[in-house]
This record gives structure tokens, C-alpha cells and sequence, in this order.
């Protein structure tokens, strides 16, 4: 496709979608149809609500659907994908162009969390590609990229703040200019597999660079006294303190290398709190350690 699409199929599910249909919108591209994941319970006893996508195209009054085949009932020029979360068949993207934006410079972290294995590989740079749907996850061939820098201190969420904003951006820019031909991704393939459960468990005798990055993804856990203990936020530094790896030491904790200060926890069956108010009611045994299993 060299000319600019006109009328647009939108395919995407989770909150981090709705900017991309908004921009879109704002950019004087008309969706025909919007695609999004069925209605969901969200906690247990409620009723069955919309996905975010789904909320606010119908707020945008845009027509909805729950299958994607159903694109092919709509005039389109092209359907854009952002994170919706299903299978495509292979047999609907031979009679209907799509698109995707994904969030790495592929082929680095193909795959379902390519934010979270960025920040944990300790990458320097991430970025956002507008690239076409194949036949395999995240393997087609590449309209536009942009790197975006990952800063000393980011999290999942500043990180992906970030991506959204450039991605919606190129996304209309390569829209606005055609998309042309994609190039083929070069380089060594990497993949983000999804971050289980286990994968957030801290092991303290990793050095404390290591733990701060496991941290910014969220999820970070630990035990202590036998019970579930998350890190919601903390800080590496380099001071060696006296102690086994998982030792408390004042508001730090010893490491494999270096000391984890930490910053908010929670603990089992409690909100989240300020190190040092939990601190005050925890009724703390001297030469306490976390991972105590």
C-alpha cells in the first residue's frame, strides 16, 4: 500500500490501546470498526464489563465486535493492531492487510513482554516498530521504528508511558506517508517470553543492580516470617553492608553485591506502604532476613 489508508479497521483490547484509537480519531482517520477481547469479569461476584477499548469506542460511538473475521463484513483499507491479546487466522490476513505496533526494535524481544525483559536485560534503549501481521508472532517485515532511550530509573509503566507517545506518533506519520514496502527484520532474535510468577521472586544473593531492575517491573516479591512480602519500590546502591544476602540493615537489605535500600513494600494481606512506616509496626527481631521461605 503506497497510498495513505483512509477507513480503518482498529484491533486491540487492554488500556494501553485506547491512545492509539484516540490518535487515530484525532488524525482524521475514520474506524469502521473496532475489533476488542469479550466482556470480562474483573473480580469475583461482578458483572461481566468492557474491556477499556471497548468503553471508549463506545463512548466514540464506533461500531464494536468481538471476532476479528468480522473486519471483512466492513469497508476497510487496513486494520491496525494493538495489543489484542488472540490469535489472528492466518487465512483472514491473506484477504485482509494488518498491521501491528509493537513495543522493541525487533527482532529484539519478539514476543508478550517486551517492556519488562528490556528493563530487566538491562537494555540501554527499547523502541516502538509499526510492522505487518504475519503469520507467526512479531516476525513480519517492518514499515518504521522508532529507539526510544531507557532511562536509569524507569519502570514499566514510565517506560511504557514513553512508547505509547512515540508509537502513536510513528503510527500516524507512516500512515500519513504510505506504508510502502516492510523490510525484513535483521539481527539476533530475542524473545520476551511472559514474566511468571516465579521469575519475580527475589534472590538476594544477586547483586543489588540486578534486584532494583526486577523491582521496576513490578511484582517484585520475597518472603519474610514465612509469609509473601512484595517490593513496590527500592534503590541499588553500591555500599557493602555486614550481613548474609537478605539481612536487614537499617532500610537496606544485603545483597549478592552491593545493598538494596528499600523504598515501599507490602506486605501479606496489606496495602501498600512507606518502608518505614511498615517498619514501625512490625515489630522487628534483630538480624532479620527476607527469603526466609
Amino acid at each position: 500500500m503506497t497510498d495513505s489508508p483512509k477507513r480503518l479497521a482498529f484491533i486491540g483490547t487492554p488500556e494501553l490501546s485506547v491512545p492509539f484509537m484516540k490518535t487515530l480519531c484525532e488524525s482524521g482517520y475514520e474506524i469502521g470498526l473496532v475489533v476488542t477481547g469479550e466482556d470480562r469479569r474483573r473480580g469475583r461476584g461482578e458483572e461481566p464489563s468492557p474491556s477499556p477499548v471497548k468503553r471508549v469506542a463506545i463512548e466514540m460511538e464506533l461500531p464494536v465486535a468481538h471476532k476479528v473475521e468480522d473486519v471483512e463484513n466492513f469497508e476497510i483499507d487496513l486494520a491496525v493492531v494493538v495489543a489484542y491479546g488472540s490469535f489472528i487466522p492466518i487465512e483472514l490476513l491473506e484477504r485482509v492487510q494488518m498491521i501491528n505496533v509493537h513495543f522493541s526494535l525487533l527482532p529484539r524481544w519478539r514476543g508478550p513482554a517486551p517492556i519488562e525483559r528490556a528493563i530487566l536485560a538491562g537494555d540501554t534503549k527499547s523502541g516502538v516498530c509499526v510492522m505487518e501481521v504475519g503469520d507467526e508472532f512479531d516476525v513480519g517485515g517492518v514499515f518504521s521504528r522508532q529507539e526510544v532511550e531507557i532511562l536509569a530509573r524507569d519502570t514499566t509503566e514510565t517506560l511504557r508511558d514513553r512508547l505509547i507517545e512515540a508509537g502513536c506518533e510513528l503510527l500516524v506519520s507512516t500512515l500519513d506517508n504510505g506504508l510502502g514496502e516492510p523490510t525484513p527484520q535483521e539481527g539476533e532474535i530475542v524473545w520476551a517470553e511472559k514474566i511468571i510468577p516465579r521469575e519475580r521472586e527475589i534472590e538476594w544473593e544477586l547483586e543489588a543492580e540486578k534486584i532494583d531492575r526486577l523491582v521496576r517491573i513490578g511484582g517484585a516479591w520475597t518472603t519474610f516470617a514465612g509469609k509473601r512480602f512484595k517490593i513496590w519500590k527500592a534503590e541499588a546502591t553500591s555500599q557493602e553492608i555486614k550481613g548474609q544476602p537478605g539481612q536487614l540493615v537499617g532500610d537496606q537489605v544485603a545483597t549478592g553485591k552491593g545493598s538494596l535500600r528499600l523504598i515501599e513494600v507490602q506486605s501479606q494481606n496489606r496495602a501498600r506502604q512507606a518502608f518505614d512506616s511498615w517498619k514501625l509496626g512490625a515489630r522487628l527481631e534483630e538480624n532479620c532476613v527476607f527469603g526466609d521461605g
